[in-house]
C-alpha cells in the first residue's frame, strides 16, 4: 500500500510557519528560507542571552561610578575600598542603591572609606 506523506509534511510546515510569524517576506512564506531563519534566530537568541549579562554589568558599573563620583570618589577606588573593608555587595545591588537609595549608597561609601 502506498504511503502518502501530505499530513506529516503539512504539520511540519505549519510548525515552521508558526515559528516565523512576524518575519518578513520569504522568511515567512518559503519553508526552506523559514527553516534557515529559525535556525539563525535560535543562534542569535543563545548568543544574546549571554551578551545581555555583559551589557547589564556595564550598566551597573556606570551607575556605580556616577554614584561614587557624587560622593567624591571614583568607581575603582570605591571597589578597592569595599574589598579592603570586606563588604561583599555585588555590583547589581550597589547600582540599585546608587539609583534608588542614594542615602544608603552614601553610607556604604563612607563605611568603605573609613576602613581604608
Amino acid at each position: 500500500m502506498r504511503v502518502k506523506r501530505g499530513v506529516a509534511s503539512h504539520r511540519k510546515h505549519q510548525k515552521i510557519r508558526k515559528a516565523t510569524k512576524g518575519m518578513q517576506r520569504s522568511h515567512r512564506s518559503s519553508i526552506k528560507r523559514g527553516k534557515q531563519a529559525i535556525t539563525k534566530s535560535l543562534v542569535y537568541s543563545y548568543r544574546d542571552r549571554r551578551n545581555r549579562k555583559r551589557t547589564m554589568r556595564a550598566l551597573w558599573n556606570a551607575r556605580i561610578n556616577a554614584g561614587a563620583r557624587q560622593n567624591g570618589t571614583t568607581y575603582s577606588r570605591l571597589i578597592a575600598a569595599l574589598k579592603k573593608a570586606n563588604i561583599s555587595l555585588d555590583r547589581k545591588v550597589l547600582s540599585e542603591l546608587a539609583v534608588n537609595e542614594p542615602a544608603a549608597f552614601k553610607s556604604v561609601v563612607e563605611t568603605a572609606q573609613k576602613a581604608k
